[in-house]
């Protein structure tokens, strides 16, 4: 497999100590594909192109990987992969945004149903849904696309490390951020 290969090349020393052990190797395998979404969901909503899609897809996994060995089952797996994902796809953004300048995202990742593609209102708004986010920080983007996936507020905070409280108000704070940029 490719991945095991490249955590080898990349980890030589640690990545052989786990290797060995098969049933870790498929512990990890099963919960990478029973979760194979939120990882999809949080490349898509960091990757400016393909490219980085990629990039960040190889580096979560590559985190992971090194983590799992440490996971701590007092947390459900989808919330120990959302801190992981994200916090490596915010790394990754940081350190990309210092070579190179930012282009404009053209929505060429996902796959728009051809009701949408052919409705220039939902056009419209869909290109200011992205135009709104594109202005958001990187935490505040982490917060949305979990509030949008339906987490609740305790799963957010655990996600990214604050209060409840202080998810909720993010959350406020931030629809009433995108009502007045979409309007």
């Amino acid at each position: 497999m490719i991945f095991c290969s490249l955590v080898r090349i990349i980890y030589p020393n640690r990545s052989a100590i786990y290797m060995n052990d098969r049933q870790l190797k498929e512990d990890f395998l099963r919960m990478i594909r029973e979760n194979k979404g939120l990882i999809f969901k949080v490349c898509n909503f960091y990757a400016l192109t393909l490219e980085d899609f990629r990039d960040i897809e190889q580096e979560i996994l590559i985190q992971l990987w090194i983590a799992f060995p440490n996971y701590d089952d007092t947390f459900k797996y989808s919330t120990w992969i959302y801190r992981i994902a994200l916090n490596t796809a915010i790394s990754f953004q940081r350190k990309e945004s210092r070579h190179r300048q930012t282009i404009g995202y053209d929505g060429a990742i996902f796959q728009i149903p051809d009701s949408v593609a052919t409705d220039p209102e939902m056009q419209l708004q869909i290109k200011q849904l992205y135009a709104a986010i594109d202005h958001l920080n990187n935490i505040d983007k982490a917060i949305l696309l979990l509030y949008l996936e339906g987490n609740s507020y305790k799963e957010i905070a655990e996600i990214i490390g604050t209060s409840e409280t202080n998810i909720g108000t993010k959350i406020n704070r931030l629809k009433q951020k995108m009502k007045n940029t979409m309007n």
